[in-house]
């Protein structure tokens, strides 16, 4: 209850995605506030989507930008039950499978009653963009610029080095 007390108040008091840490897949915590000066793309992941061999194409954008550029897996198991792994699965899953060295956060809720925080943050800052309900499957991309802005949101058959992509990046 306590805990849910204090999301419920970091939810109206956050005014910036600087303001969010969260656990990281590995522990330890992942403070976006590090990445001030660098774009940041947040990605709700899943194992076994379809749209799952995405991991290889987010870890080729980060290694070309990495200097400009972090992404942020979340794993969520909203849509079809398709992220069932504990943290420890996963990261295992994505390790093995796809060479994921970006940083991959804990598993978290991205829609509904439950939702984490920060989705819901990126939510509201997505409907000033005029995009309503922006998370309707896995692998959906919320790119940040480098001052923290919401610049564009990408739907999960939007490709991580599609060109749609990497305008922001060159």
């Amino acid at each position: 209850m306590i805990r849910l007390l204090f999301l419920a108040m970091a939810f109206f008091i956050t005014s910036s995605i600087y303001d969010f840490k969260v656990d990281g897949l590995e522990g330890g915590t992942i403070d976006l506030s590090s990445y001030k000066g660098k774009k940041i793309m947040i990605v709700n992941t899943a194992s076994k989507c379809g749209f799952t061999p995405q991991y290889a194409d987010l870890e080729k954008l980060y290694e070309k930008y990495k200097d400009k550029l972090v992404i942020i897996g979340f794993p969520a198991n909203n849509f079809g039950q398709q992220e069932p792994g504990t943290n420890t699965e996963i990261k295992e899953f994505c390790h093995k499978n796809y060479g994921v060295t970006f940083p991959m956060a804990g598993k978290v809720s991205v829609k509904g009653d439950d939702i984490h925080p920060l989705f819901r943050y990126l939510n509201d800052e997505a409907k000033k963009l005029g995009v309503d309900d922006p998370i309707k499957w896995n692998f959906t991309k919320f790119l940040i610029d480098e001052n923290g802005k919401l610049i564009a949101v990408f739907s999960s058959n939007v490709t991580p080095m599609s060109n749609e992509v990497t305008k922001y990046l060159n």
